[in-house]
């Protein structure tokens, strides 16, 4: 099979209805965050430090029937037993929802490595590894921080800004195109894919499956542009990358575009606007910061423990006992690194913004196995993108009146973040 054979037709193959487990949607309120949380709650997004710390308190591990079963727990130790316990947990899907995906899907998953199980896990990854070492993210940091200053550029003038959509969101955003070699005009397209995979859980499965083909049959174009016109960029590299002695199945390829697509951007998007949003909150550490620039690079630490975007999710594999909770076999389990992350047991003055934390050891880029292969590049977003911020508008707060909104589901950071400026 040449190369070109394996792009022949479409890797997105729909699942069979009768394969899939399917619960009904649950929107309604929440009645008590012990046992029928939702992290699509408009209130669990505002308040989620609050819910996890009464959680912590009185109910570590909470439950909810909603999803068909999920659990949530809150106390570091928790967190990191299931992140590392491979025999008992899956990552065959990373995403809870309504409906649980075949169980053949393992050791595999959707977007490879981080929905991929041991062994194949180890091989995925380190495919993947070259790409995002320190050397080579230094390489983006030039041409990131230029395009930083040209959205700062364009607010001259203008006193109120809305520093997640016109800032942080297209940092990640342009970075990732970059890297995967896609055309920048396409860029508006990728806020839409981003929060079609993360915020429309709710949705039918159907409506769920469509908005996955929209995207798959996006990068399978653009897997088709790069065998036509090979260029030096990951798609590329993704495209003649050979595991086991053989070119990568057109689904893993596929499925890591989106991975690095999806990931790449609502992860480190969330973090800039939350630093940010910090930052207009507290004007002591904002002027701190930019009167001793050496103390950026302490902070962004700080601002991933404290604001850490991403919760991960795994599927039970069989029955299990953690926590003093029954864990059932298929059932969800959210790994909330942002909660583990305020664990007083595990963090002095969990629950304050230190910037000049010292000891830092957070779980912002997640614990085990699946710890995030990009976190270098992360870093270098996050601190860029405010270096440059800090540097061209050493003065901003929040804006009075003006709505701010975070995000619901598993990513959490501002979505909207309107900022008076000078």
């Amino acid at each position: 099979m040449t190369v070109d054979d394996r792009f022949t037709d479409s890797p997105f193959q729909k699942a069979d209805p009768a394969e899939l487990t399917r619960f009904e949607v649950m929107d309604g309120p929440v009645s008590d965050w012990a046992t029928d949380f939702s992290h699509m709650d408009e209130q669990y997004a505002e308040n989620a430090h609050e819910i996890w710390d009464d959680l912590r308190g009185r109910c570590p591990i909470a439950h909810t029937e909603r999803f068909g079963g999920a659990w949530l727990p809150t106390r570091y130790e928790d967190v990191q037993a299931i992140a590392y316990d491979t025999e008992h947990f899956t990552s065959r899907a990373i995403i809870v929802g309504n409906y649980r995906p075949p169980l053949d899907l393992a050791p595999v998953g959707g977007v490879p490595p981080i929905s991929s199980d041991p062994p194949f896990h180890h091989d995925a990854r380190k495919l993947l590894l070259p790409a995002f070492t320190k050397a080579n993210v230094a390489k983006q940091e030039v041409t990131t921080r230029e395009f930083c200053h040209s959205l700062i550029n364009a607010f001259e003038g203008r006193d109120l800004v809305d520093a997640a959509t016109e800032y942080a969101m297209h940092i990640p955003i342009r970075v990732i195109a970059d890297m995967l070699g896609f055309p920048t005009e396409d860029t508006p397209r990728f806020k839409v894919f981003v929060e079609n995979a993360l915020e429309g859980i709710n949705r039918s499965p159907e409506e769920r499956e469509a908005s996955t083909e929209v995207l798959f049959t996006y990068l399978l174009e653009q897997v088709r542009d790069h065998i036509d016109n090979p260029r030096d960029d990951l798609t590329t590299y993704l495209i003649n990358a050979e595991l086991y002695g053989q070119k990568l199945a057109p689904q893993h390829v596929v499925g890591t575009m989106a991975l690095l697509l999806i990931a790449g951007i609502d992860t480190t998007w969330s973090a800039i606007g939350a630093s940010l949003w910090h930052l207009a909150k507290n004007p002591e550490d904002r002027k701190r910061l930019v009167e001793e620039p050496a103390l950026r690079a302490t902070a962004v630490e700080e601002f991933l423990r404290a604001y850490a975007p991403v919760t991960m999710a795994r599927l039970v594999k069989e029955d299990v006992e953690l926590g003093g909770v029954e864990m059932k076999k298929e059932d969800w389990v959210l790994l909330p690194f942002p909660a583990a992350n305020r664990d007083p047991e595990k963090f002095e003055r969990a629950d304050e913004v230190v910037i000049d934390r010292e000891v830092n050891r957070h779980a912002a880029f997640g614990l085990g196995i699946h710890r995030c292969a990009g976190s270098h590049l992360a870093r270098m977003e996050l601190r860029v993108a405010l270096d440059v911020w800090l540097d061209r508008i050493p003065e901003f707060s929040l804006a009075e009146g003006a709505p701010m909104r975070w995000s619901t589901g598993q990513i959490r950071g501002p979505r909207m973040l309107p900022i008076t400026i000078g």
